[in-house]
């Protein structure tokens, strides 16, 4: 049994040396070459002068050295970051400055965007570039930089840091609903329990082959390689262009398992689908999937077991709904996975009765360590279990979610709201205020309010209403040309509003987003023609 994140990679190898362990184009690596690659990599950041702890960012797409640097991070007894790939170096530069990243995994067109704003990221001793190096130390600074098979090859013998399953093994950054995206820390035994877990539920076997899709920054597409190399099973990294090469990609390989979130499954749900699929299950989480949507996977895949599930990167994931359930129920969440208790709680902590909204809480292995380097957020978000035992002098502390769910009589969980302001759009969480800063850094608005309204194929779309400065004349192509520099493509607004005056008040003073929300809540929506 695996007991550190590096073992799910080491323990498949002992077991099934010549299996597949990943596909990467027309790259075929076995479990033992790819133990071989995580051992290589963990040496090299070793000889680097990684010390225990010190944090290690992959800013890289999907493919076989972003395995071999996040599995290798962990082996060296480090903690991996990985950055999701479609972020701007604003971004990713605020990530490395935040968890004080000391090793910097990612290609030499990627530095090119990062170098000018390197020089921020004082912890950051050194540089490991997949592809060539030559010519990019020179504008380097201080920086050592030096390409990833160079450093290979100069790896020393030196086995890596003790670790025990408490310590920190990730850092997965996730927006807020204001500010800046937090850092959630997990332990070796957060991953390694939510690996067992979903492969329990799923009945994944070393016979199958998960085709990963969704970014690795993600913890839901984190899980796919976590849950493969528990199991012995396949993974096959993949970068998609467009949603038919992700079915294509799944009759080549012979895929058995897909994950994805409701945007990506509403458009592969209107594709069509070769006949013997071999697909044994698909997930959806990340958001609702439309009853429509699961209608048409339905008949699209009717021999495919379908798992509707909900998770919070602060607890990797909570709930799923079994298979069986989802004609009766499809609009539940299901109930808690293997190893885990979720509770519905009212405002004082007293258990809700059936039926009574109340917020989500997680207790259980999952649960992570909190935000890094934010007591303040980590307390809001991580409290003591409300139905503790008496007489325990150490509290257990569980994960609040902020998000408002109801049980019915039968234990099955139904999803109501988020009681944050989060926009959540293509599966990602987005923190309005991100956008709004950027808005205001423009120098031209008054007020901005950027708000999530209802969307057919996003889930939601993001508003964005404004005034103009004093003085100012401004259009909605200017504003969408400074976010575009600055923000990545999910993040953009798919309407800009412009007003005059002031945007509306709550009682508070603020800007009610609430009434601006209700009034857009048909934007979207295609009228009925009678």
């Amino acid at each position: 049994m695996a007991h550190l994140v590096q073992e799910l990679v080491l323990n498949s190898a002992n077991q099934f040396p010549d299996k597949e362990a990943l596909v990467y184009r027309q790259s075929r690596v076995s479990y033992a070459d790819l133990a071989k690659d995580v051992d290589s990599a963990a040496k090299a950041m070793l000889a680097l002068g990684l010390d225990r702890g010190e944090r290690v960012a992959v800013y890289l797409e999907k493919r076989l050295e972003t395995v071999a640097a996040l599995f290798g991070a962990t082996a060296a007894g480090g903690v991996f970051v990985p950055v999701n790939p479609l972020l701007k170096a604003e971004q990713v530069t605020y990530i490395l400055r935040d968890c004080n990243v000391r090793i910097l995994v990612t290609s030499a067109d990627r530095l090119k965007l990062l170098l000018p704003v390197l020089a921020q990221c004082h912890d950051l001793h050194t540089v490991m570039v997949i592809g060539s190096a030559e010519g990019l130390s020179n504008i380097s600074g201080n920086l050592n930089i030096l390409s990833w098979n160079e450093a290979l090859i100069a790896g020393s013998g030196t086995g890596g840091h003790r670790s025990i399953d408490d310590d920190m093994a990730a850092i997965l950054y996730t927006s807020g609903s204001t500010g800046k995206p937090k850092g959630v820390v997990l332990s070796h035994r957060n991953l390694i329990a939510g690996a067992t877990s979903v492969a329990q539920y799923l009945k994944n076997g070393a016979e199958d082959r998960i085709l990963s899709v969704l970014p690795l920054s993600f913890d839901y597409g984190l899980s796919q390689l976590t849950t493969a190399f528990n199991v012995g099973a396949t993974g096959v990294l993949m970068n998609y262009l467009l949603p038919r090469d992700i079915i294509a990609a799944v009759e080549a390989e012979n895929i058995t398992g897909l994950a994805a979130v409701p945007p990506l499954w509403i458009q592969l749900a209107q594709l069509t689908w070769p006949d013997n699929i071999s697909l044994r299950y698909i997930t959806n989480s990340g958001g609702a999937m439309p009853c429509a949507t699961l209608d048409l996977l339905r008949n699209n895949l009717p021999s495919t077991a379908i798992y509707l599930m909900y998770g919070l990167t602060e607890a990797f994931r909570s709930t799923f709904l079994p298979p069986e359930e989802v004609v009766a129920r499809p609009d539940s969440i299901g109930k808690a996975i293997p190893n885990a208790e979720v509770l519905v709680v009212r405002e004082d902590g007293s258990l809700c009765a059936p039926g009574e909204p109340g917020e989500l809480v997680h207790r259980g292995a999952l649960v992570s360590m909190g935000y890094w380097n934010d007591p303040e957020k980590t307390a809001e978000r991580f409290k003591p279990v409300p139905t503790r035992q008496a007489g325990l002098p150490i509290q257990e502390l569980a994960v609040w979610s902020g998000d408002t769910v109801r049980m019915d009589e039968e234990g099955f969980l139904y999803f109501i709201g988020r009681r944050d302001e989060m926009i959540k759009t293509s599966g990602y969480r987005v923190s309005p205020t991100e956008i709004e800063e950027v808005i205001y850094a423009t120098e031209l608005v008054g007020e901005a309010a950027a708000i999530g309204v209802a969307h057919p194929v996003l889930g939601q779309a993001i508003v964005l209403i404004v005034t103009a400065r004093s003085g100012r004349n401004i259009n909605q192509e200017e504003l969408l040309s400074a976010c575009k520099v600055h923000l990545p493509a999910f993040m953009l607004p798919s309407r800009v509003e412009l007003r005059e005056g002031s945007l509306p008040r709550n009682p508070n003073g603020k800007i009610d987003r609430k009434l601006l929300t209700q009034e857009f809540e048909n934007a979207f929506v295609e009228p009925v023609h009678e």
